[in-house]
């Protein structure tokens, strides 16, 4: 499946468990083993980020879609 966006985690379902109107999907995320943030310049310098550096990603999104 070919699509633009460039947030999408490879992983196995782990858990599901179905509601009246929801679903609730665990996924078990082993790729990608590296994800690329596009940040400000005025961010990085302000982290003062530098390779070797432990970090967090945070994905901000409104919602996670599945795809299979």
């Amino acid at each position: 499946m070919e699509i633009s966006a460039r947030n999408g985690l490879t992983g196995k379902v782990e858990d599901v468990k179905l509601g009246e109107v929801m679903a609730s999907i665990k996924i078990e995320i082993t790729e990608p083993g590296v994800i690329t943030a596009v940040i400000t310049r005025e961010s990085a310098e302000e982290l003062d980020l530098k390779e070797g550096d432990e970090v967090k990603a945070i994905i901000k999104s409104t919602e996670v879609m599945v795809a299979k």
